[in-house]
């Protein structure tokens, strides 16, 4: 199966994405692209985000391209105005007393806002937006960041995400040089919020700037850490340190098309909340960067059949994660 062929498949337009972030819609229309299609987000009259293609009903003018007035979209081309859940509210060029046609209203799709993330979902939603226990927990802070696009497909962002081999020899910049290339054998299991994965523990370089991450002024330090999955693109990393600190990412992939996708990561950590979030952030950011440069060199197809690639024990959380997901797009 092609990546172009996944990226059309009915399983993944049945769950949601992240393709924002909340604090992008202030002011402007914001134009967005998930699964091969054009989408227009904007905050409605009534404050909840409206989703929908990015085409003016009338001659196809990109919507994004337009203006909002008081939380209804006005269409850059010829003036219409849409407001909550997509309706025509106004044909200017109409004479007075003329309704507005059936077909003028845009077909929305599912929108949501949760971890400060805009989330939607262009079918009927199969499963919730995967939880994240520490948002509702008042010790812990929640820091988010820019979503990014990365020119990669992204099964194999997923695919990376989920693995620890690669640590030793693509974030030797960073972290990575510490750690024993040998792989200990992997156990899959329940994880926090219905994630699935593996828990392992690593020992990590922690140079100066990865010390208001680490909590640590230590050389190196110990790490004992989980990646688990939850379908159909979504990572969660759990890190604790022996100080008691957790640190804890929520990766998220989100195909644009067969070779592109937006990334971004969530950060929510029991610490010093007097620590600036951009010192917090600042080593992991330098680690996606490691990650992107790597994947940015792949072919764009991920294959999914179990026969194409060579895996090994320290694959069985990516293995395990791409049966499922080939399940999943192929129905």
């Amino acid at each position: 199966m092609s990546t172009s062929e996944v990226v059309r498949s009915a399983g993944l337009r049945a769950h949601w994405h992240a393709v924002a972030n909340v604090d992008s819609l202030v002011g402007s229309p914001v134009g967005v692209r998930l699964l091969g299609d054009d989408y227009v987000l904007w905050r409605g009259p009534d404050g909840n985000v409206v989703a929908a293609p990015d085409s003016c009903p009338h001659r196809q003018s990109p919507l994004s391209a337009g203006t909002i007035e008081s939380g209804c979209l006005r269409c850059p081309y010829h003036g219409w105005l849409f407001g909550a859940e997509g309706v025509c509210q106004e044909v200017p060029s109409a004479a007075a007393g003329v309704p507005v046609p059936p077909r003028a209203h845009l077909e929305t799709v599912y929108a949501a806002e949760k971890y400060g993330l805009v989330w939607i979902c262009p079918g009927e939603p199969a499963a919730p937006i995967p939880e994240v226990g520490e948002e509702d927990d008042s010790d812990f802070r929640r820091i988010n960041t820019e979503v990014q696009v990365w020119k990669v497909a992204a099964p194999r962002m997923v695919d990376n995400f989920l693995d620890i081999a690669h640590f030793p020899f693509v974030h030797v910049g960073t972290f990575g040089g510490a750690q024993d290339p040998r792989v200990s054998p992997v156990e899959l299991e329940e994880l926090e919020g219905g994630f699935f994965g593996y828990r392992y523990e690593i020992v990590a370089e922690n140079p100066e700037e990865a010390r208001a991450t680490s909590g640590s002024r230590e050389p190196v330090v110990e790490r004992a850490m989980s990646s688990g999955f939850r379908l159909p693109l979504t990572v969660r990393s759990t890190i604790a340190y022996r100080s008691g600190l957790r640190h804890i990412l929520l990766l998220v992939s989100t195909p644009m098309d067969a070779e592109s996708s937006y990334f971004t990561f969530v950060v929510w950590r029991n610490d010093d909340f007097n620590v600036p979030a951009e010192e917090v952030i600042a080593f992991d950011r330098a680690i996606g960067e490691e990650d992107r440069v790597m994947l940015e060199r792949l072919d764009g197809e991920m294959p999914l059949d179990r026969t194409v690639l060579v895996s090994v024990q320290a694959d069985k959380a990516s293995v395990e994660w791409r049966r499922r997901f080939a399940e999943l797009v192929r129905g």
